[in-house]
């Protein structure tokens, strides 16, 4: 048999391309719109009647440019939950899926390592998640030469890379749930719930001074804050995995005392 991970990447094939797909057109659909945003009478009086937390949370004082107009549509929270959407489903799948498909102690039966199967599993979310980056950075970059937005490569490269190190960390969450716990749907609730949770708190820490010192604790303030297309590089966000590595550290020793034989 092939190594977990490319049997991983193999059967992840077909999500990989539809969602691909989806979200190139989705990206270009959106991109078809900015010629009459910009284009749009009385913009920036009609962006001055939002409130100032409002305006601040999805960058929309930089809507009448193409970079903001790119982050305020796509990047301050949609391509974050669809990235969180794929990832999640796909580390529920990596193990608590196999499990409860009858798949699991099959492969565990070959010579392969509780541990290695966990961190193939991983690492095979990973590049499915850095492919998925990548279509969406081709993606944008068309969109901006067709459509004129202007959208600068190094700029949308951290956006990408934002969007992406977000993702792998919920997914290598929802994946370290799943082989610790065995059950796909309790994988996606507690990813699913972490990440909401720090949503909330990011939007929070935006409308509530109270709340404010406690907002960095939240991904999505290192993923999103200030617009990631036209912040820049954040060194920040290439540690966001860790909380997930860390979990996945976890749960090796739980997986592994698990027994798969009589699960289900």
């Amino acid at each position: 048999m092939r190594s977990v991970f490319v049997k991983s990447l193999y059967d992840q094939r077909r999500a990989v391309l539809g969602f691909g797909l989806g979200t190139a057109l989705l990206v270009l659909l959106e991109c078809a719109m900015w010629p009459s945003i910009r284009s749009m009478p009385a913009l920036d009086e009609f962006l001055a009647n939002y409130p100032e937390a409002m305006r601040r949370l999805f960058n929309l004082q930089d809507l009448g440019t193409g970079t903001g107009f790119v982050n305020a549509e796509l990047f301050s929270l949609l391509l974050p939950i669809l990235f969180l959407a794929f990832a999640i489903a796909r580390g529920a799948r990596a193990v608590a899926g196999e499990e409860e498909a009858g798949t699991l102690d099959i492969l565990l039966v070959t010579p392969v390592t509780t541990a290695s199967l966990v961190l193939q599993q991983a690492a095979a979310l990973l590049v499915s998640v850095l492919v998925l980056g990548g279509v969406l950075y081709a993606a944008v970059m068309i969109g901006s030469v067709v459509f004129g937005l202007g959208v600068g490569a190094s700029g949308l490269l951290a956006a990408v890379l934002a969007t992406v190190a977000l993702a792998v960390e919920f997914g290598w969450i929802a994946l370290a749930v799943g082989a610790a716990r065995g059950r796909r749907a309790v994988a996606i609730g507690a990813a699913t719930v972490l990440a909401v949770g720090s949503y909330v708190l990011y939007v929070a820490g935006e409308l509530t001074d109270a709340v404010r010192p406690w907002q960095s604790l939240s991904p999505f303030h290192q993923a999103v804050s200030g617009g990631p297309l036209g912040a820049g590089f954040q060194a920040a966000v290439l540690i966001l995995p860790l909380t997930g590595a860390a979990l996945i550290a976890a749960a090796l020793p739980m997986f592994a005392r698990r027994d798969i034989a009589v699960a289900h």
